[in-house]
């Protein structure tokens, strides 16, 4: 999965949301879910060039997608009531220096043969948000809760003490998408609005960096025809699966999305050591179980908890 935010704020038809999930919101689910699954296998493609100017085109062309979705959506005008509002422009100004990292970070581990890495950073992320809530936001946590954000801390020192120093990648993508859907959270603008308002703020540095590599003579933009397409589909590999997962939203009930987020990160893992057969230590293996164990007791709590609410 990558660290894209989506539009989740419209409201579905009555129907939908008594009905529960529908087999055409499950399809779409999956495929989004899959097309995040296998997004390092395009980033491969690109592994050879720098990946601060893949993560530049990924920002550059993703205005252009991401900006037919709003206009699409008719969405156009939460942009401009946004621009007007200093506070609004500070917060989504500030989850673009997040987001921008989260893409940065797994350009780089995809580059670099840390995508076994990323995965585990993918499937700690919802335990990370669980305690970024309860750290800024109070909320209470539950028993099971404690005991898996404690199986996730378990794991990550053994990692740290393996390693010798903290595994920087698995932390920071979680850290960086946490911040950043904590702060769509509080700002009072919708996520594919959002998202294209956050695209647009990154494109300045983005235009400026890239145009001094191009006149440097260090650019790779018009290297050659396919190295020119596949940096342009790195916006259409952004924005296209938030277009798809908003309508996914609409016909799915939030536990349902919250089960099949698991396989975009499921995904990432097998292709690191199956495909691009990275290694996969002793310590990261027991790190894994460690995590999957925390995620089983996370969501099974979960479920409990809404039965329980659902049935009063």
């Amino acid at each position: 999965m990558s660290a894209d935010e989506i539009d989740t704020t419209v409201t579905p038809p009555a129907a939908t949301v008594a009905d529960g999930d529908t087999a055409k919101g499950f399809l779409l689910a999956l495929t989004v879910f899959l097309m995040w699954g296998f997004l390092p296998l395009y980033l491969k493609l690109v592994a050879d060039l720098p990946p601060m100017e893949v993560l530049a085109h990924r920002i550059i062309w993703s205005v252009p997608f991401a900006g037919a979705i709003v206009g699409l959506a008719g969405q156009g005008g939460e942009i401009r009531a946004a621009c007007r509002k200093p506070k609004v422009l500070t917060i989504v100004g500030l989850s673009s220096v997040f987001i921008c990292v989260n893409w940065g970070t797994y350009i780089w581990a995809v580059s670099n043969h840390h995508t076994v890495d990323a995965a585990l950073g993918y499937f700690i992320n919802p335990l990370f948000s669980v305690a970024l809530a309860a750290v800024i936001l109070r909320e209470r946590l539950s028993r099971p809760q404690l005991v898996a954000i404690a199986l996730a801390v378990v794991a990550v020192t053994i990692l740290a003490v393996e390693v010798g120093s903290l595994p920087v990648v698995a932390l920071l993508l979680p850290f960086s998408f946490g911040m950043y859907a904590f702060l769509h959270k509080i700002v009072p603008i919708g996520g594919n609005p959002g998202f294209t308002l956050e695209a647009l703020i990154m494109s300045l540095p983005a235009a400026v960096y890239i145009i001094w590599l191009e006149i440097s003579g260090n650019g790779h933009f018009l290297e050659t025809p396919m190295t020119t397409f596949l940096l342009v589909g790195c916006g259409a590999v952004t924005a296209i699966p938030l277009m798809i997962y908003a309508n996914a939203a609409k016909l799915l009930k939030l536990s349902t999305i919250g089960i099949m987020q698991y396989v975009a990160p499921s995904l990432i893992f097998l292709i690191a050591v199956f495909v691009f057969h990275e290694p996969l230590e002793l310590s990261k293996l027991i790190a894994f179980m460690l995590i999957w164990t925390a995620l089983a007791i996370y969501t099974t709590s979960m479920f409990r908890a809404r039965r329980r609410s659902s049935s009063r």
